[in-house]
């Protein structure tokens, strides 16, 4: 074998090497991009995974609170009704009230003392609607009999219109105190309203009396 043909020889099997070299760096380039690529379509993936997640748990509570505020809304309404019916109950329960002049003329003698306990005057004008002016008018030396000592009440000439009960003002006018139906009523509200909202049931409050104590 020439010289020639030995480095011929050399030159092809460095060739051969560098072809088997470059052909196994070539695969672990196309693993690593293959290994690359998955790996970026895991995370893709992932993220679009999350993002679905969140965006359907975005929506559920979104759907949560619409159906949360749906409800709310008609508790209020619940709320509402059963406030205007006990408030419809009590007034018709005034109205009877007012019918046995004995009795009624008792409650208003003692919302008038009652007053004159908060009213720090000695003289007071004590308006009522023109029925219950009339009845106090009839039986004032007894009504007043009752009052506190040292107090004086003096019934006014003007009717006021409410439904029943007292508006006891001091002489100078600075301190009022309403006593009447819708004032106790108002009183009440609050009160009433929180007893629904504990119960929620038209048949589980109590009423009471607004013009009780």
């Amino acid at each position: 074998m020439t010289q020639a043909d030995q480095l011929e020889n050399a030159i092809l099997a460095r060739a051969e090497r560098l072809a088997t070299e470059y052909r196994e760096r070539a695969q672990r380039a196309r693993d690593t991009i293959l290994r690359e690529a998955a790996e970026k379509l895991r995370l893709r993936e992932q993220r679009e995974e999350a993002i679905a997640k969140t965006l359907g748990e975005r929506a559920y509570r979104q759907q949560v609170q619409a159906e949360e505020l749906k409800l709310q809304t008609q508790l209020d309404l619940v709320r509402w009704n059963l406030v205007r019916e006990v408030e419809a109950r009590l007034a018709d329960r005034m109205r009877a009230h007012a019918k046995d002049s004995a009795a009624y003329l008792k409650t208003l003698t003692a919302l008038i003392a009652a007053a004159l306990c908060e009213v720090e005057r000695d003289e007071v004008e004590v308006r009522a609607n023109s029925a219950d002016r009339t009845l106090l008018q009839a039986h004032w030396t007894e009504v007043a009999a009752a009052l506190p000592k040292h107090r004086q009440a003096r019934l006014g000439d003007a009717s006021i219109e409410t439904l029943g009960g007292v508006m006891v003002e001091s002489n100078d006018g600075r301190i009022r105190v309403d006593n009447t139906f819708e004032g106790r009523l108002a009183r009440l509200r609050s009160r009433l309203q929180q007893v629904i909202l504990e119960r929620l049931v038209p048949s589980g409050f109590e009423t009471g009396s607004i013009f009780g104590g």
